[in-house]
């Protein structure tokens, strides 16, 4: 039941011509990549052992969960994609994968989905996947569980081309014997799985944001927006969620805080759907393998309406946050 098309542009093909292209089976994986990843962060959590670190200070911590996710979702995928650049955001040691992180899975669906054309010839080589193994790790450290996220992006040229968001305590509060965790993932031109796309009332402005990197900037920008209302929650990856099940209509970030792999899977899902995601002066972001992993100039992502909100960006936080 986790794969209920909502929004969706694909004929599914019974008599394709040879094998799935490479793009289809390198998400293929990842879903079933970003379920075992979920798997592994609700084990660490149940075992009362976070193993936690701090890496830049009490705001950046780093967990076990995180370092095996991580170890799961690269080795994973680099074992059946080698050519793929994967760029993880945990600075890890090279070390023997043991055995049981490595999932071999590939979801049948998608194997089974046209491919849209534009990504069919795409070479392994050329595909650049960008994972945060927890996204909302100082969240999950603390109990906040719903804003915990597994995120894998995929791109090509710089651009989004699919994206995978796991929710591994997602229907927690239901307490003991619910079933836990769900999968999204979208791909431009295709489609977008595994919720209901919600938007918030045309007449209504909600606004999501962060909840622990706050600051003058941060707010005058949200302020900016005349929002009837802010929701402050934690996890990029949570945060689009928000927008697509419409419980916001805009997040709001004018900070350099958030990350390469924080917004390349987030953003192919919100794009599936006819969203937007750019820094605050309207510029798209770039996932090539070689650029700079900081998000400097913060985030605007939005399912409806983004020249609105841009419009709105103060002048004195478009100065604040240069644009790469």
């Amino acid at each position: 039941e986790k794969c209920q098309p909502f929004y969706i542009f694909v004929s599914f093909s019974s008599t394709m011509s040879g094998s799935p292209a490479v793009v289809m089976r390198l998400v293929a994986s990842a879903y079933c990549v970003a379920e075992k990843a979920g798997s592994i962060v609700r084990k660490v959590l149940h075992s009362g052992e976070l193993g936690i670190v701090e890496k830049t200070g009490a705001n950046d911590l780093q967990t076990l969960a995180d370092r095996l996710a991580q170890q799961s979702i690269c080795a994973s995928l680099s074992k059946r994609f080698p050519k793929v650049t994967i760029i993880g955001e945990e600075d890890l040691p090279a070390e023997e994968v043991k055995e049981d992180l490595i999932e071999n899975g590939q979801l049948e669906e998608i194997l089974q989905m046209s491919c849209p054309s534009e990504y069919q010839e795409l070479k392994e080589e050329e595909l650049v996947v960008w994972v945060d193994p927890v996204d909302g790790t100082k969240e999950y450290t603390e109990g906040l569980l719903d804003n915990v996220t597994v995120l894998i992006g995929i791109a090509h040229g710089g651009k989004v081309v699919a994206g995978v968001i796991n929710q591994p305590f997602y229907n927690y509060q239901l307490g003991p014997g619910a079933a836990l965790g769900r999968t999204l993932w979208g791909m431009p031109g295709l489609g977008a799985f595994g919720f209901k796309l919600r938007e918030v009332p045309g007449d209504r402005r909600i606004v999501t944001t962060t909840r622990s990197h706050s600051n003058k900037v941060v707010t005058d920008c949200v302020d900016a927006m005349e929002p009837h209302e802010v929701v402050r929650v934690g996890g990029a990856g949570n945060k689009i969620i928000q927008l697509i099940e419409g419980k916001a209509s805009a997040y709001v970030f004018a900070s350099p805080g958030c990350k390469k792999w924080d917004t390349c899977g987030p953003e192919a899902i919100l794009q599936a759907v006819g969203g937007k995601l750019t820094d605050m002066h309207g510029n798209a972001y770039h996932y090539d393998a070689n650029v700079k992993h900081m998000n400097s100039a913060g985030v605007l992502a939005t399912l409806r309406n983004h020249d609105y909100y841009l419009r709105r960006v103060p002048q004195s936080v478009l100065q604040a946050l240069k644009s790469d």
